[in-house]
């Protein structure tokens, strides 16, 4: 009887681009990437966070690519990505969250976290996508979605709304790019403390409430990110697409 080969984990000679990737949930994802051997690129909007990311990655025997842009401009993302090589791996991180009551929510908040969190996303992908699909590159797509684009949450109609979407985003793109060899699917993290939740985490009676629903009564950490983004990325995953990998405590266990 022959042995079955285990897949592999390990990203060399691919390329990933990683948006939102000199902070937090994208930072983290970046240096996974690169531990796992992948060649890695980071966007971000502001040069300085950037060139911090890249100092501390090459101070741990790491080399990130930095990439200024604002991906909320589809024109200057279309004409930056002509000028980067082709990926083989995209990790969509950058994301937005204005928390307020449904009966308060401005449509400058609305329009602001929806052209981040889905539009943003939708073409930038679509862009990576192309080049994917043309170079037949059997290639890896993953979006930073949420718990909450599979539960509500108080005060978070508008993130929930755009996480909701991008899980929508992600079947259907699944769908189309399969026969390409393309998979598509959601890491979907619980509350990790990062700039863009702490000062909500701090609220005792919030911080109880996030507690209370995660089964494993802890705060996720980056670290919990970065194998799931690695093996998402990886021939280990090679048969799933279309699919929401939860990474939330057992939030929506029930």
């Amino acid at each position: 009887m022959a042995l079955p080969h285990t897949p592999e984990f390990r990203l060399d000679n691919r390329r990933a681009l990683v948006s939102g990737g000199s902070r937090g949930i994208g930072f983290a994802a970046a240096i996974a990437l690169a531990r796992a051997g992948a060649q890695v690129w980071i966007i971000a909007r502001n040069a300085e966070p950037l060139g911090e990311a890249v100092k501390t990655a090459a101070a741990a025997g790491l080399q990130l690519n930095s990439v200024v842009l604002d991906i909320t401009h589809t024109g200057q993302v279309a004409s930056t990505l002509a000028q980067l090589p082709d990926f083989d791996i995209l990790v969509n991180s950058a994301g937005l969250a204005r928390h307020q009551p449904f009966l308060e929510v401005s449509e400058e908040n609305f329009d602001a976290v929806m052209a981040v969190n889905l539009r943003a996303t939708f073409f930038i992908s679509q862009q990576v996508a192309r080049r994917m699909k043309a170079r037949q590159i059997a290639g890896s797509i993953i979006h930073i979605s949420s718990q909450m684009g599979h539960v509500g949450g108080p005060e978070r109609s508008v993130y929930c709304a755009s996480k909701f979407a991008l899980e929508g985003l992600t079947k259907t793109m699944a769908l189309e790019l399969g026969e390409s060899g393309i998979r598509v699917n959601t890491l979907c993290p619980t509350f990790i403390e990062t700039e863009l939740s702490r000062a909500n985490l701090a609220d005792p009676v919030f911080g109880r409430y996030v507690l209370d629903n995660i089964k494993l009564k802890r705060l996720a950490t980056l670290e919990d990110v970065m194998g799931p983004v690695v093996f998402l990325a990886s021939p280990a995953a090679a048969m799933i697409t279309g699919t929401s990998l939860m990474v939330d405590g057992g939030w929506t266990a029930t």
